[in-house]
């Protein structure tokens, strides 16, 4: 599912699509739960620092014949055929105060963050249960809280490959690349004249690709409860701001895991995909 990109996540846009779960096509038009979700995450791409969110989380799906929130994601169909559609990714990435990391300490705080653009996705091969999707998601990048505002564009091309069911589990695997705009990468890697200090001097990155990641994905359904984590690689190779003094690390891990109880679901069937 989206990260996130991965919620991320926020970044749980990869493991839960902003809080939403797993529906088969059988199932209700809509479900409605609760249950709280475990994060590992860095504090940015290229931080050598990390922090372990524990968070209540909705569980929320909708299988309409326009707007879905399902296993795959929440989103729009904008466009739709038997190998190709179009709709809406959304992902984003949390705050992080700047005085709780080293690299950043004195600078402004990063803002929570919200990434909201089209997603053309193409079926590219399936088996009778297998299927591997190419998609092309560009997003535009919106700061909430008193640090919001357009930061930019980010791009993430990427492969999924949905493998067959195993015990009731789902798996899928995703290759992506990442590619960011000079305003985007400001946010994140920019050290202005005013922050320059002993090993932080000033930096104004470009624009440009900014690595990649790996991730696995997997959810189950046992009844009344859903069960989901994700593990994700992160690599900042050939990114253009290597140079920032803010990167410290050059490749990640995080992962994430979730549990929620469906307590209310409806009498109508869902649209099937």
């Amino acid at each position: 599912m989206k990260p996130p990109k991965p919620l991320h996540p926020i970044l749980c846009a990869a493991l839960l699509g902003g809080a939403v779960t797993a529906a088969p096509a059988a199932e209700p038009l809509w479900e409605l739960g609760a249950g709280g979700t475990v994060l590992q995450l860095p504090h940015y791409r290229g931080s050598d620092q990390s922090h372990t969110w524990l968070l209540p989380l909705p569980y929320v799906v909708y299988r309409g014949p326009v707007l879905r929130a399902d296993r795959e994601g929440a989103r729009a169909l904008l466009w739709n055929t038997q190998r190709l559609d179009i709709d809406l990714s959304l992902a984003g990435t949390p705050p992080n105060r700047s005085r709780d990391n080293e690299a950043r300490r004195g600078m402004a705080d990063l803002p929570t963050i919200v990434e909201l653009g089209p997603n053309l996705n193409w079926n590219v091969a399936q088996g009778e249960r297998w299927r591997l999707d190419l998609r092309l998601p560009v997003r535009a990048a919106l700061g909430l809280g008193s640090e919001g505002g357009f930061k930019g564009w980010v791009a993430t091309p990427q492969l999924r490959l949905s493998l067959p069911e195993a015990r009731g589990w789902r798996v899928a695997l995703s290759a992506a690349a990442v590619a960011q705009n000079r305003r985007y990468n400001e946010v994140f890697y920019g050290v202005p004249a005013a922050n320059a200090a002993p090993g932080r001097p000033a930096y104004q990155p470009g624009g440009g690709m900014a690595g990649g990641y790996l991730m696995s994905t997997a959810t189950r359904r046992l009844g009344p409860w859903w069960l989901g984590g994700f593990v994700r690689w992160d690599t900042l190779r050939g990114a253009s701001f290597l140079d920032s003094p803010l990167v410290r690390q050059r490749e990640h891990w995080s992962a994430g895991v979730a549990l929620t109880y469906v307590f209310a679901s409806s009498s109508r069937p869902g649209e099937e995909d």
